[in-house]
């Protein structure tokens, strides 16, 4: 009997990665308001009502889709307990630290920079996903800031930083929006963004130091 449940529980997920990888594609290539559950549904190849019946509405499976990924899989661990994060935060100076820490957003923003851009249009359209993405901000600003002050407190810091001017810095540079008019709008890679930011933020950040 377990091992019917197993099975059925592993259908039940593979359904569901299956509808946000749609829901995903659609989304950023006709715009959220554009793409109906249907539309959804014809491309994960599922009925409709099984959207309905997992997601409840479009509003909730955009929801999910955001979460998932952030996070790059589905497991419920914040950004600062992931071991990306955690690898940052124990190096020894603050040009090793900046350098991982570039790393681990990069990552998340190829994830997530296009899907961010479809969330914040969304929230035009329904308002009740606007907290949605004033929480998406708020989450990220604490995570810059919580990066900023432990790399302000390691050898090769610059000294005259205040760590809200250092997490401003790092929020803004680290920003989906930049990511986006480099990558996207400009045909960077994002090996080049990586070291352009690395380099950008060390001059600012990191005490005569250059980062490549």
């Amino acid at each position: 009997m377990s091992q019917v449940k197993g099975k059925q529980a592993q259908k039940s997920q593979e359904t569901r990665r299956r509808i946000l990888a749609a829901a995903g594609e659609l989304f950023i290539e006709l715009g959220y308001g554009n793409t109906s559950l249907q539309d959804v549904a014809e491309r994960a190849g599922v009925a409709v009502q099984t959207i309905y019946f997992t997601f409840r509405n479009k509003r909730n499976l955009l929801k999910e889709l955001v979460d998932v990924t952030v996070a790059g899989d589905v497991e419920a661990l914040a950004t600062m307990d992931r071991p990306w994060f955690a690898k940052a935060m124990n190096t020894r100076t603050a040009g090793e630290h900046l350098r991982a820490h570039v790393e681990g957003v990069t990552a998340i923003l190829e994830r997530v920079a296009l899907i961010t851009e479809v969330l914040h249009s969304a929230a035009a359209i329904e308002p009740e996903l606007d907290e949605l993405r004033q929480q998406g901000l708020e989450q990220r600003y604490l995570v810059q800031e919580t990066a900023a002050r432990a790399m302000l407190g390691k050898p090769e810091a610059v000294t005259n930083m205040t760590v809200d001017r250092a997490a401003d810095i790092l929020f803004g540079v680290l920003s989906p929006e930049l990511y986006l008019l480099f990558v996207r709008d400009r045909s960077w890679s994002a090996r080049q963004w990586e070291q352009w930011a690395c380099v950008t933020l060390s001059v600012q950040l990191v005490d005569g130091q250059a980062t490549s």
